[in-house]
């Protein structure tokens, strides 16, 4: 059994179909959340989702896009590219978005979009990371929410470690420590590598795989170009910042 985790699609097309050619037919996909915002087919990845997904959490500009919760909160460019969504969301879209729930526990993991309980923080250093171990007795939680692929490590002794996964790479679970694994993004990667990234975990093998992959970010642009998106948005996507 293997599981594709995804999370902040963020309407990007071109990557997330590029993410589930990369993935295995009878893998199980996940979404952790932000399927929407910020990219120009909102409705498109969501039908996409809608059929591949067999689990998936809320996020942040997914409850925004519906009940525009949080958007006082937003930058001036993420403001303005949630209102655009939310004026091009078709029902199909918002109702999916709407039935979903802010986690997910399995026996042996967590998923969840930020933090555990703390939904939608952000999990960017040590003090973060403990808070987040603290509000769960998960063994591994799997995050987004950051656009960053890294991971945090709790041993038995509370020291918590931190290892970025910017080229991808692999983590083997050791006995007796915790782990928060931030999957990255599909959709708008932000540690200074455009190219996508996802994770796969493998239980019986204890293992997370980060796969970073090319996609056509030219076409992406071109369609938020046309949307008339703020360029800061349209420009990030060739840094990955």
């Amino acid at each position: 059994m293997r599981y594709a985790i995804l999370s902040d699609i963020h309407g990007n097309l071109e990557s997330l179909q590029r993410a589930l050619a990369i993935v295995a037919p009878d893998d199980i996909v996940v979404s952790l959340g932000d399927v929407v915002g910020y990219g120009p087919n909102p409705n498109e990845c969501i039908a996409i989702l809608r059929e591949r997904a067999r689990h998936a959490v809320l996020g942040n500009h997914d409850l925004a896009a519906v009940e525009n919760f949080g958007v006082e909160n937003f930058n001036r460019a993420a403001r303005a590219a949630i209102g655009w969504t939310q004026g091009v969301l078709d029902q199909a879209s918002r109702s999916w978005l709407n039935l979903l729930p802010y986690e997910l526990r399995f026996p042996d993991f967590l998923l969840v979009h930020g933090a555990p309980v703390s939904y939608f923080e952000y999990i960017l250093d040590k003090d973060a990371a403990a808070r987040a171990f603290e509000r769960t007795d998960a063994p591994i939680v799997f995050v987004g929410h950051t656009h960053i692929a890294e991971y945090w490590v709790r041993d038995a002794e509370g020291a918590i470690g931190h290892r970025h996964m910017q080229q991808g790479g692999e983590l083997e679970f050791e006995e007796g420590k915790r782990y928060i694994v931030d999957v990255g993004s599909v959709g708008q990667p932000r540690d200074l590598n455009p190219r996508a990234s996802f994770a796969i975990y493998e239980p019986e093998r204890r293992r997370v795989e980060w796969t970073r992959y090319e996609y056509p970010i030219d076409e992406v642009q071109a369609k938020m170009r046309a949307a008339h998106m703020p360029s800061y948005l349209i420009e990030r996507l060739r840094v990955g910042r």
